[in-house]
Formats: structure tokens, sequence, C-alpha cells
């Protein structure tokens, strides 16, 4: 990726965050939003936050099931590196956290490049179905009218149910997609053919956990226990503003929040989270001032301790803080044959 690319994106994310931050912090008295921020009980956002850092150790659990059908990678070791790439994504535009626990999950662990790129591509798609159910799920609870969540759930719920199908297709038909590939590949020079068939294979074979009852099982299942995990976090920070709200709101909140992580924002989806927290907020009848301090404190909770942790750890490989912003290049190094393409 260039650098004016990275500009680019960079750039964009931040006129995107700053316009999303004044749209949820319009009409706000700043005196209001700290008098709901000090009366915050500090031991419910340290029980949210050791909570979520479970959430976030269960979705290794969640990658080990899919990575399970090529080769076999400790727990422990898979725990690391979501710790990472959590960092990676909270620091850096473009998902590079992503880029960079593929890239260390090759170095470590020899797992070929393209099908564990193949593998985060599914997962993302697994929880974008996981966030629909809990928007579903949620509203089937409350009683909520939002513009905002009717008009996400028109784009992402088509987009999710697409995505899940084709990948279930090419997973379950690979001679088929080897045929399409073949004939695909014919017009191209021999060289360059050969690669693209290369690409094509460890594709077909990062779909094997698809292939796989037990392998999709443990994927999906483990997938609603994160996440539900992390909806207990945001729950625990209601407990914390001493909200009575019930755990469907938290669903609510969860399957949102990471529905609008589509919106090219700034790292971290900083203006995107808060907006979407406080518009279902303030449309279930809580005050503008408690609804964003809630926003802020539960961003900070899911953002800043996985991302000192992630950085920790990213030290411990031999890496810094230029490795982040080098991701997705050294992910197109990791792999010859990529550098051939």
């Amino acid at each position: 990726m260039t650098r004016n690319s990275k500009r680019l994106a960079l750039t964009v994310g931040s006129f995107t965050s700053a316009a999303f931050l004044l749209l949820a912090f319009r009409g706000l008295q700043p005196e209001q939003l700290w008098r709901s921020l000090a009366d915050v009980s500090l031991p419910w956002l340290l029980i949210a936050t050791l909570v979520y850092f479970v959430a976030v150790a269960v979705i290794a659990l969640r990658w080990q099931f899919l990575l399970g059908a090529i080769t076999a990678v400790p727990l422990a070791a898979l725990v690391k590196l979501v710790f990472i790439g959590y960092m990676g994504n909270n620091v850096y535009p473009l998902r590079a956290g992503d880029a960079l626990r593929v890239i260390l999950l090759r170095r470590n662990h020899g797992v070929a490049l393209v099908r564990s790129t193949t593998i985060v591509a599914i997962e993302r798609t697994i929880d974008g179905c996981v966030m629909l159910t809990f928007v579903f799920v949620g509203l089937l609870f409350i009683d909520l009218a939002s513009r905002e969540v009717d008009a996400m759930l028109s784009v992402t719920a088509p987009l999710f149910a697409a995505l899940m199908l084709l990948a279930l297709v090419l997973a379950a038909a690979p001679k088929l997609l080897r045929r399409v590939v073949s004939l695909t590949l014919r017009p191209l020079p021999e060289r360059l053919a050969t690669i693209a068939a290369q690409l094509a294979e460890e594709i077909i074979a990062g779909f094997a956990a698809l292939r796989s009852p037990a392998h999709l099982l443990g994927a999906v299942v483990s997938s609603f226990v994160t996440w539900g995990i992390e909806a207990g976090a945001y729950w625990l920070v209601m407990r914390a503003f001493d909200l009575e709200l019930n755990y469907a709101v938290a669903l609510l909140l969860v399957g949102a929040v990471n529905l609008a992580g589509l919106i090219p924002a700034s790292p971290g989806q900083v203006g995107v989270n808060e907006f979407v927290v406080i518009s279902i907020l303030t449309a279930l009848g809580v005050p503008l001032s408690t609804a964003t301090a809630y926003a802020i404190l539960a961003h900070v909770v899911i953002w800043l301790p996985i991302t000192i942790a992630g950085f920790a750890l990213l030290i411990r490989q031999g890496l810094g803080w230029a490795d982040i912003g080098r991701a997705r290049d050294m992910q197109s190094a990791a792999d010859p044959r990529l550098e051939g393409a």
C-alpha cells in the first residue's frame, strides 16, 4: 500500500469520525456530562474491563476452530496474536491489526499467508451474521424506534446474508471453484496463470473449516459466546451508571456498534461508536449527558486496556510501533507468490 493511499485513508477516516462526533455531541451541556462521569462506579468499570478481556480471549478459540482444519496452533499463542490484532486495528487505519496477526501467524507457526487471510475474511462474515442476530434479538425485547438502526439493517442484513451464502457455496464446491478459476485463467500468460492458480488453491484450503461440521459448529458457537460475553461488558458499564437497562439493550448496542464498523472512520471507530450508542440510548429515554458519558466510558473499556496489552505483546514479538503501520506492506512481502503477482 502506498504512502498516499495510507494518508488518504487516514484523512477520510478522520473527517468521518469528526463528523460523527459533532452529531453525537450536539446539544450536550459539558457540566452535565462531567456530573454524569463523576457519578460512575469504578469497580463496575474494572469488572467490565476484565470481562472484555475474557471475550477477546474466546475469539481466539473461534480462530483455533477455523484453523483446525488446516493445522493445530496452541490456544495461548492465538490469544496473544488476537490481542495484538485488536491493538493494531485500534490504532491504525484499514484494519492493519488483521494483517499483523496474519503475518505473525505465518512467522511463528508457518500457516500460509493466503489461507489465514481467507480465514480472517470468514471470521468477519460470521461476525456480521452474529451482530445481525444480536440486533434482531435485542429489538424483540425492546420498544425502539430508531432511523439509524433501521438504515443500518437495510444495508447490512442483505450484505452479510449474501457473503455467508457465498462462503458456504465456495466451501461446499471446491471442484466447481477450481473449474471456474481454470477457465478464467486460460487467457493469462503461463507464469501469471500459475501464480493465480496457486493463490486460488490457498483460498480453497482456507475454506476447509466450513467443510467440516465440527469445525464450523465450533466457530459459530464460539462466535456467539465471545460476542455475548462482550455484551456482558457493555451491560456491566450500564451498572456502573446505575442504568436500569436489561441485557437485550447490551446485545443491541454490541450488534449496532460492530455493524457500524463498516463505516470508514478513524482507528477504533472513534465518533461512529459514540454516535450509535448515544442514538440508541437516548431513543430509550436515557438523558443525553448520561448516554454520552456511557458511550465514552464504554468505548474506553473496550479500547484502552486491550490496546496497552496488545502493544506490550507486540514488543515481546520483537516488533514495534512502526511495524503496525507497515503491516500491509509486510503482508505482501511475507509470501513470495504475492510478490510475483
